[in-house]
């Protein structure tokens, strides 16, 4: 997805349109954001210290680290930023910082079902998925001039050669940028030290 689709699908979620944003921006696994807490968003440093995940196993909530069982610090766009700190301030530091309608953690079952599933059907892709936003921050990331090393520390991968083997084909071809400038150092005129 570009920004245009992101938009229009968090636009079509309605009150959940952060959450889109924040999955596409982020890059955090659903998980990773069911548990976010709102002492763990800093709004001034603008960065989401993901420590926690939590995953639904047979209707009941398993609270955890998350995959790679590190901490990661990611950065959050200002808009994004700007978006989180009426739901953030309003929160105490414990509190989740996206909820299910009736409080308690937002579950991705019920979060398809009622708000991402139709708003795919109307606005596309067919069969997209929340875990679909993770690749598209991603994409976005790397199309903004993101290098290796920020994408796999966004997305928490253990490796940069976990990294280039998911999203290597979406890194800009720039052999012949690294040609020409070979070529210019080659061809500067020799200044004589003295």
């Amino acid at each position: 997805m570009d920004h245009a689709e992101v938009a229009k699908l968090a636009e079509r979620c309605g009150s959940y349109g952060t959450v889109v944003r924040f999955l596409a921006y982020t890059g955090l696994c659903w998980g990773e954001l069911a548990a976010l807490k709102a002492g763990r968003v800093d709004l001034v440093r603008r960065r989401v210290l993901v420590a926690e995940s939590v995953t639904e196993v047979n209707g009941e909530l398993v609270w955890g680290s998350p995959k790679t069982h590190e901490r990661r610090s990611v950065p959050l766009p200002r808009f994004l930023a700007d978006e989180l700190e009426p739901i953030v301030c309003a929160r105490p530091d414990d509190a989740l910082v996206f909820m299910a309608p009736r409080g308690g953690v937002l579950r991705v079952r019920n979060f398809r079902r009622a708000v991402f599933d139709p708003a795919v059907r109307d606005v596309g892709p067919q069969g997209f998925h929340p875990h679909e936003l993770r690749h598209t921050a991603a994409s976005l990331a790397i199309a903004s001039g993101a290098d290796v090393k920020i994408v796999q520390q966004m997305l928490g991968h253990k490796t940069a050669t976990m990294t280039l083997d998911l999203y290597g084909h979406l890194f800009p071809d720039r052999l012949n940028d690294i040609a020409d400038r070979m070529d210019l150092a080659v061809r500067a005129p020799i200044v004589p030290h003295e």
